[in-house]
């Protein structure tokens, strides 16, 4: 079997026996992964991740002590290599996007199919981020909402010193427009500038309208 044939190394942990066992038998009848080890809890999670440092761990998002987050902030500390992959009855997407971005490598239903845990594996083994296509929308919704929230709040002048830059306007220009002296220009342009993290007119125009501060 050659390097790029090798099978996944995996670990599954699951609290419940009964679920975990299906997990690795559908893993394993896949003939294209290898149960390198498997846990019931988070802190023992975190332990056979450390000592077999598997390509993939499966791991269930709600575990009495240690839940799937903080083993994703454990493993992402430490600096491991092992990418996670979530399995979750919970599928709303505030949570899935909490998941991914404290750094998990993917988010499943538990109701998933096997054969989409066995390619949503296979996926995350090779550096892919995983989320169906079921969770996709709203997770976008999720993303817009962040930005939204995020966005930074500017004051009247600087809202329309921005406007004024987005339409090709100078300092000189736009302080005639606004019946404003150039000095008052450029000290509300400063300031758009230190909210929006740039410094020049045209780095302003692109962030905002990467943040959705302009049409």
């Amino acid at each position: 079997m050659s390097q790029t044939d090798a099978p996944v190394r995996v670990v599954v942990v699951d609290d419940h026996p009964f679920f975990r066992d299906g997990v690795i038998r559908g893993l394993t009848q896949s003939g294209r992964v290898q149960i390198v080890g498997e846990a019931g809890d988070g802190r023992e999670a975190i332990d056979v991740i450390a000592a077999e440092t598997p390509d993939v761990a499966v791991v269930d998002y709600q575990m009495p002590d240690l839940d799937g987050i903080a083993v994703v902030h454990a493993v992402t500390r430490d600096g491991g290599s092992t990418r996670i992959l979530l399995l979750s009855a919970f599928t709303d997407s505030a949570i899935v996007f909490r998941a991914l971005e404290e750094g998990a490598a993917g988010y499943l239903s538990k109701d998933a199919k096997r054969a989409e845990i066995v390619d949503a594996v296979l996926r995350v083994a090779r550096g892919e981020t995983v989320v169906p296509a079921e969770l996709a929308a709203g997770l976008a919704g999720q993303i817009r909402m962040r930005a939204q929230q995020s966005a930074p709040v500017l004051s009247e002048r600087e809202r329309q010193v921005l406007e004024g830059f987005a339409r090709g306007l100078s300092v000189p220009q736009l302080a005639k427009e606004l019946y404003l002296g150039a000095s008052t220009v450029k000290t509300h342009s400063l300031r758009l500038y230190e909210k929006l993290g740039v410094s020049d007119r045209a780095a302003a125009v692109a962030e905002a309208m990467r943040q959705g501060l302009l049409e």
